[in-house]
């Protein structure tokens, strides 16, 4: 979510995804790989400084509904090819027939007494599908807090019944611009429930902790990194064109968690050559999986240097 607060001028100025896009030329399928490497190093890069700032926690991010928000922002006669190729990944992620749930949805929500430009509104209601719809932050800022984390909440079955706590918006506020992602799909190789027992797991050398572990013994992608001493196992979900990649050092070799050494050596470069097909085979494992929830809000202040405003993106997954 991003939102402008102060004056009433305003400049308007990468789970990577796994699957294929569509593309009607040469030109435009260039230009979605770019897109596609650029979401994936963002999402490297996010990861990487979020893990600096909160090294032992856990990290749960959606890049590509932080992109697509703050790709919203950009001029968009400077980017245009920018904003098609979102325009068809936002299509390809929505497509419908597909074995699994997943959607993306944006929304703007203006100051009703704040005009907007045209041209902006045309722009993301077509490349976006954002449709705006006009608040009263002036005078009802609660009543426009809630009517967005309602919608919000409708996006993601629930998922995300309060996206803005009170006070994140006020009368200052003139526009919100908000994404939604939903992800609900089952495993290709499914867990039986009578296979999950309380069992102890590992959070660093010393701690463990009782979960409810999931296992079963199956047919799946393995790969293993010698320099890393870590394997990498690939679950499908059902359809075989998302799936879940996990990385698993084969001991603790650190005072944290054990990761160190794989967060440290990640880049955009080696997360490809880890998780490329050829470097996997199918292998019989016996697959122990806590069953986990996470729930994760970030609220990183930016410094865009647009004079008249100043922006606050804000994420909660």
């Amino acid at each position: 979510m991003y939102y402008f607060q102060g004056s009433s001028q305003h400049n308007y100025p990468s789970l990577p995804i796994s699957g294929e896009t569509s593309c009607e030329t040469s030109q435009d399928c260039l230009t979605m790989e770019q897109l596609s490497l650029a979401n994936t190093r963002f999402a490297v890069d996010l990861f990487r400084t979020l893990k600096y700032n909160n090294p032992s926690g856990n990290i749960f991010i959606s890049p590509i509904s932080i992109s697509s928000a703050l790709a919203m922002t950009l001029h968009f006669d400077a980017v245009k090819e920018i904003h098609s190729s979102f325009q068809s990944l936002i299509a390809d992620i929505n497509k419908r027939g597909a074995p699994y749930i997943l959607k993306l949805a944006n929304r703007l929500y203006g100051e009703k007494t704040y005009e907007i430009l045209p041209e902006f509104l045309a722009s993301t209601q077509k490349m976006y599908g954002a449709e705006l719809v006009s608040v009263d932050f002036q005078r009802a800022s609660e009543d426009a807090r809630k009517v967005i984390n309602a919608w919000v909440k409708g996006q993601t079955e629930g998922k995300i019944p309060e996206l803005l706590a009170a006070g994140m918006v006020d009368n200052m506020t003139k526009l919100v611009l908000v994404n939604a992602i939903y992800f609900k799909g089952n495993w290709q190789e499914k867990f039986s429930k009578m296979a999950t027992t309380d069992t102890p797991f590992r959070l660093n050398k010393k701690d463990t902790k009782t979960v409810k572990m999931m296992y079963q013994k199956s047919t799946f992608p393995l790969g293993y990194i010698e320099d890393l001493k870590c394997r990498v196992l690939e679950l499908p979900y059902q359809g075989g064109e998302l799936s879940m990649v996990i990385l698993l050092p084969d001991d603790i070799e650190d005072e944290a968690t054990g990761l160190k050494k794989i967060e440290e050596q990640l880049t955009l470069e080696k997360l490809h050559e880890w998780t490329k097909p050829e470097n996997l085979s199918s292998t019989e494992v016996e697959v122990y999986l806590p069953r986990f929830k996470l729930e994760e809000k970030l609220q990183p202040q930016l410094s865009p240097g647009q004079p008249g405003y100043r922006g606050s993106l804000y994420y909660q997954g």
